[in-house]
């Protein structure tokens, strides 16, 4: 099966840039573990990071749902342990076609390296089932993975933080938190964790729908959403931080295109005595901040581990 890319490709523009004259090389030859799902691939070519380190073969291919989307790759360091793990949630706009978690693989590999478990999860997006509540089951249900592996590698289950890239961040603040009746799934507690680093991406979807709509070049919110905030206010309402903030010891944002978030947002993030750190790269990429070996992500990189570890 010709996979389209198993690492990712070249992409030196200052933002998405899908809709940008780039032509790059065809699909890896690598092939997928045996045990890998026959995954949607992303039909973007141009959607991803510069290649400054090759993924590692993960350890293992794990399911949580029946649907070609649902699993996640997980790596494990060399040696005994227990080490931190790092749950990694990839961005595309929640549009299927553009991305999958094959472009933070070496991000997830640098991690691996650095002695820190991860787990690279795919999911569905709008267009193959995802958007709400599709990628919010998704989500729910890959979280479940977080106490299987803790019961079978060396993890320390008291060490786990939720990363997510740009539309990713929406699941590493999300499932921090709990949820009425009328969250996207339903009632549910909040998954034990003990920090979250957003990449580049909003700490309220409703609130930053504009700046978010303009990142992606298009209007990704009210399709992911099903409805504009005016028409569906209680909807936004549900996943605002502003009506229940996540239980988390500490939420790092590292931004780039996207500016902080609000006073108010970042009030409300931390209302359960959380800590909010911001770091802001002005004139940086979408993807430098996660790219290994780039100058930008270089810069960040220690806070980051200071959160993981």
């Amino acid at each position: 099966m010709r996979r389209c890319p198993k690492s990712p490709l070249l992409f030196r523009g200052g933002g998405w840039g899908w809709w940008s004259a780039l032509l790059l090389a065809a699909c890896s030859p690598a092939k997928a573990p045996e045990e890998a799902p026959a995954a949607v691939q992303p039909n973007n070519a141009t959607y991803g990071t510069d290649a400054n380190l090759a993924a590692s073969k993960p350890d293992a291919i794990l399911r949580y749902a029946d649907h070609p989307r649902g699993f996640a790759e997980l790596r494990v360091p060399q040696g005994k342990g227990p080490f931190p793990l790092a749950v990694i949630y990839h961005g595309g706009c929640w549009k299927t076609g553009i991305a999958s978690q094959a472009y933070m693989a070496p991000l997830a590999t640098r991690w691996q390296q650095l002695g820190i478990a991860t787990l690279n999860v795919d999911y569905r997006e709008v267009g193959d089932g995802g958007g709400w509540p599709g990628s919010f089951k998704d989500w729910a249900a890959s979280a479940r993975l977080i106490d299987e592996v803790a019961a079978k590698y060396p993890i320390d289950r008291a060490r786990v933080t939720l990363a997510g890239h740009s539309a990713g961040a929406l699941p590493a603040q999300w499932l921090a938190r709990a949820d009425g009746p009328g969250g996207p799934v339903g009632a549910r507690s909040a998954l034990k964790v003990r920090g979250s680093i957003v990449l580049d991406g909003p700490g309220d979807v409703g609130a930053e729908q504009p700046a978010f709509d303009a990142l992606c070049q298009f209007s990704a919110v009210e399709p992911f959403m099903g409805a504009a905030p005016a028409a569906d206010p209680a909807r936004y309402a549900a996943i605002s931080p502003a009506t229940r903030a996540p239980e988390l010891a500490q939420i790092l944002f590292v931004q780039a295109k996207l500016p902080a978030p609000s006073a108010a947002t970042q009030a409300a993030l931390a209302r359960d005595g959380g800590t909010v750190t911001v770091r802001e790269n002005a004139g940086a990429s979408h993807f430098a901040i996660i790219t290994p070996g780039n100058p930008v992500y270089e810069a960040n990189e220690a806070a980051m581990l200071a959160v993981i570890k």
